[in-house]
């Protein structure tokens, strides 16, 4: 069974084009999707399609506060 960070490796690499990233490469944990050139509607569409995926809730307020990788991978965990 694939590791919550290959899911969301896999989701990122099907849905957004993320500057200086190249598809297939790790996810740092510290890295910032919105950082990276991802608007906020492609991170907000984003977020609804990583909901479907691990059965989990995401409002817009909780959107704004995952700023890494890392910090998304601890919710989809926890």
């Amino acid at each position: 069974m694939a590791t919550t960070e290959e899911r969301l490796r896999k989701l990122v690499d099907d849905n957004l084009d993320i500057e200086g990233r190249t598809a297939g490469e790790p996810l740092h944990m510290d890295y910032s999707l919105r950082e990276s050139g991802v608007s906020s509607v492609d991170f907000v569409a984003f977020a609804k399609i990583v909901a479907d995926e691990f059965g989990v809730t995401f409002n817009p307020e909780d959107c704004a506060k995952y700023n890494t990788v890392g910090e998304l991978i601890t919710r989809l965990e926890g």
